[in-house]
């Protein structure tokens, strides 16, 4: 009887570590899960992480349409989106949520929020949510940066003020692309997501 418990004891152990390393999610050094998995983007085409990859790195970011943290930083994704491009950073943005939560995170919402604020990258739809949650991304937004070998260089926030862009004092994503592309270390590798939680789809 003893033994059976050890053994139910053992099991409850090690099922709890693992949920705790899988909602972890990614480390530094790690590299993109399904980087070549192909998902839907505001201009009707596919596109996967692999595709956006630049010669200097991969920027991710996990968003959405309703979620006012999104809503507040999406001028700032817009902006340092774009110019992440330009400077051999290729960018991608994820949408996971279920829009059955959210009539806001549909398709055609996403479409049109993508035209409104100038996003020059693709903008795309994790039609399952397992783009999320092999990355264990929790929030929106939640920023994933990637070095040219592919590797986790930062991984957080945006900035450290979603309310009021004229008073951000860490400038994490921007600081953290600067570095990569002038091959410099970055300054902050991790800071807090903050946000909304991903309206995760059930599991098919």
């Amino acid at each position: 009887m003893k033994t059976a418990r050890l053994m139910i004891f053992v099991l409850c152990a090690v099922l709890v570590m693992g949920s705790s390393a899988l909602a972890a999610g990614l480390k530094l050094g790690d590299t993109a899960p399904m980087s070549a998995t192909k998902m839907k983007n505001v201009d009707d085409r596919e596109a996967s992480i692999a595709d956006v990859k630049g010669p200097n790195g991969t920027l991710v970011i996990f968003t959405c349409n309703h979620c006012p943290f999104a809503k507040a930083w999406e001028v700032r994704i817009s902006t340092i989106g774009n110019a992440a491009q330009k400077n051999g950073v290729g960018v991608i943005a994820i949408n996971a949520n279920d829009p059955s939560s959210y009539a806001e995170d549909r398709f055609e919402e996403m479409q049109k929020r993508a035209k409104e604020r100038g996003f020059q990258f693709p903008y795309v739809v994790d039609a399952t949510s397992d783009v999320a949650r092999e990355f264990g991304a929790t929030r929106t937004p939640e920023c994933y940066l990637f070095d040219k070998n592919g590797k986790l260089i930062y991984h957080g926030a945006v900035d450290d003020n979603y309310a009021d862009a004229a008073k951000v004092d860490k400038h994490y994503l921007e600081d953290a692309i600067n570095a990569l592309v002038a091959g410099k270390d970055v300054p902050v590798k991790e800071s807090k997501a903050v946000g909304c939680t991903i309206k995760l789809r059930a599991k098919g």
